[in-house]
């Protein structure tokens, strides 16, 4: 996810010193008590989609975009309280001498506005790099560095291009500093939905009132930067998404289960046996030893993982009492879930699912890759996976109609002698087939805290 990561998307580009020392003077003046309310308004608005319902807590800016919102703040902003804007104050208020070598930049910097511009070439000669904006075809040129080295022809900047002082043509133009380096497509795909809500406010306002390129860019420059925000959310979600989740021996982690009772063991046997799509798998033997004519049966659903061509990816596993779906996603989860809905109806009893993997703290450098980001899942987490899924189910699970005692409370059938033996022979089961022996070689869940929560000694 490339555009989640600092070092892949965001690109510097070292400043002219007499500029830097006028954007640090506009820094100050924005900074000053006066201004501190405006400034939190320019800020929150060109950064908005970090502010909005938590999302900063996914996702932070770059530093890249911090400064492009406060070179908003600087040469595009108005104040809604009344003030100059801060190079009005800066050029026309005198309180202190500016040099003419930054004040020269005060005009150019006041008709910029952030832009998409494509690095089309090298004028050698000139020791410029030709850049062509998207939004209007317009050619700047600018001084070579030794940024270029980070940049291919093709790759567009999300920057603010600052002609350079005495060139009238707006040809001659530097980079302000911060610069967002995109692919050709991303690009596009950003300046196609920044055109999208321009025309929503055009139609909106019911006249098409915001001019030509650069006068649009310039007055709602922020929205390219909501744009871009948003962007970067759309990306993150898909890669967690594509995140391939392993066990330590390469294979698929189903971390997605479902749960269902039931009271049909040697029908459910036979079906599952030709439900299409599954095949029977040798199961384990018993963990007690024991083997009886309801031992656990697994099916299994194969397809092509990573660099398996054929890897178990959906497991049915089918004991005396329940039945465990386990998927290597949420989406294969629910395929299963319908097709086990629509094959036994009210025969299975849905009892609860999960389907959220073990939590894991991923670094930007992580996701700033093409390929989808493969996680190997310790037997620890695994463990603590299951151990949590269950802890919510069975101590829900003795208030609820159960199949295996006649569809009567477990809770309330072990009130009488014979029923504690049948509600804890249902138990010692549930305890015998945890998947954790199957996954990790020990139970996952403490049996006796259902024990006592049924009443059982």
């Amino acid at each position: 996810m490339k555009l989640a990561s600092e070092t892949t998307a965001g690109l510097w580009v070292p400043l002219a010193p007499s500029l830097d020392a006028l954007l640090a003077r506009l820094d100050i003046l924005s900074s000053e008590q006066r201004m501190v309310g405006q400034r939190q308004i320019a800020l929150g608005l060109a950064l908005q989609p970090y502010l909005e319902g938590g999302a900063g807590a996914l996702l932070s800016p770059l530093p890249q975009e911090t400064e492009l919102a406060d070179l908003i703040l600087y040469a595009d902003f108005y104040p809604q309280d009344g003030q100059l804007t801060l190079i009005e104050q800066l050029r026309d208020v005198i309180t202190e001498h500016i040099p003419q070598e930054e004040r020269a930049w005060l005009d150019p910097l006041k008709h910029s506005s952030l832009d998409l511009a494509e690095f089309l070439s090298v004028d050698e000669p000139a020791q410029r790099l030709v850049f062509r904006s998207i939004g209007n075809g317009r050619v700047y040129r600018v001084p070579d560095g030794a940024f270029r080295k980070d940049l291919q022809p093709g790759q567009v900047l999300l920057t603010r291009l600052i002609r350079e002082p005495g060139d009238v043509e707006w040809e001659r133009a530097v980079i302000a500093g911060a610069a967002i380096r995109l692919s050709n497509e991303d690009g596009k795909g950003l300046l196609n939905a920044t055109l999208d809500y321009r025309r929503q406010v055009e139609i909106s306002a019911g006249s098409f009132e915001l001019g030509d390129w650069p006068e649009f860019a310039k007055r709602y420059g922020h929205v390219l930067l909501w744009t871009f925000a948003r962007m970067r959310f759309a990306a993150l979600i898909d890669a967690v998404n594509s995140i391939h989740y392993v066990a330590e021996g390469g294979q698929p982690y189903l971390y997605a289960l479902a749960l269902y009772d039931h009271c049909e063991y040697g029908y459910i046997n036979e079906t599952l046996a030709g439900l299409e799509g599954f095949e029977r798998e040798a199961a384990a033997s018993s963990p007690s030893g024991i083997t009886t004519s309801r031992d656990a049966q697994h099916f299994v659903q194969r397809g092509a993982s990573g660099s398996f061509e054929s890897a178990v990816v959906s497991r049915l596993i089918l004991t005396a009492t329940q039945l465990w779906a386990e998927c290597d996603s949420r989406e294969r989860l629910d395929t299963v879930k319908h097709k086990l809905a629509a094959t036994f109806g009210f025969s299975l009893h849905f009892r609860g699912e999960t389907y959220r993997p073990p939590p894991r703290q991923l670094k930007e450098s992580e996701l700033a890759i093409e390929e989808p980001l493969t996680l190997v899942i310790s037997a620890e987490e695994g463990r603590s996976l299951l151990n949590g899924f269950l802890e919510t189910l069975y101590l829900g699970w003795a208030e609820r109609a159960c199949p295996s005692l006649g569809n009567h409370m477990p809770r309330h059938v072990a009130t009488s002698a014979a029923g504690r033996e049948q509600v804890a022979a249902l138990i010692a089961d549930m305890e015998r087939h945890d998947p954790g022996i199957r996954r990790v070689g020990q139970a996952s869940f403490d049996y006796n805290k259902l024990r006592a929560h049924v009443g059982l000694d």
